[in-house]
Formats: structure tokens, sequence, C-alpha cells
């Protein structure tokens, strides 16, 4: 199992999403600790960083295998990401 560790920022905005898209994402973060590499998941290019969509929202972390962790950087609706 990964840790799953978010960064201050991506906490504050997690904080401010509706509740209803606030319940998914944070279920979505969650699962994150099992598979990091979920399906439908997306390498981003120019960084070692990868991308989860939960409805019209994106989700931007890090993944170190050799201390089981996923750093989640960044949240935000997919016109600001």
């Amino acid at each position: 199992m990964y840790q799953v560790v978010v960064s201050n920022k991506a906490e504050k905005i997690l904080s401010k999403l509706p509740s209803s898209v606030y319940s998914r994402m944070a279920s979505a973060l969650k699962n994150l600790s099992a598979n990091p590499r979920p399906a439908g998941c997306k390498k981003l290019k120019g960084r070692n960083a990868w991308r989860i969509r939960v409805g019209d929202y994106r989700a931007i972390y890090e993944i170190q295998d050799d201390i089981l962790l996923v750093v989640v950087i960044m949240l935000g609706h997919r016109r600001d990401i």
C-alpha cells in the first residue's frame, strides 16, 4: 500500500470544492493508495507526474515507488489545470 500525501495547496483547493465533487475526489485520492496508476490515468509530458480525472476535475500527483509514496500536487477544474 502506498501512502497518499496531499500538499497544502491541494488541501486548500479540495476543501473549497462543492460537496458532491469533494466526496468523489476524496474517494479517488484514497484509492490511489491501493493503485497509484488506475485505469484512465495519464503520464504528463515534461515532468514526472500523473493525472487522474474525476468528472470535470483533475488531480495531478507524483509517485515515488522506492518509498511507496503518492504526493498530490494540484487539484482543480479541467479548464484551470
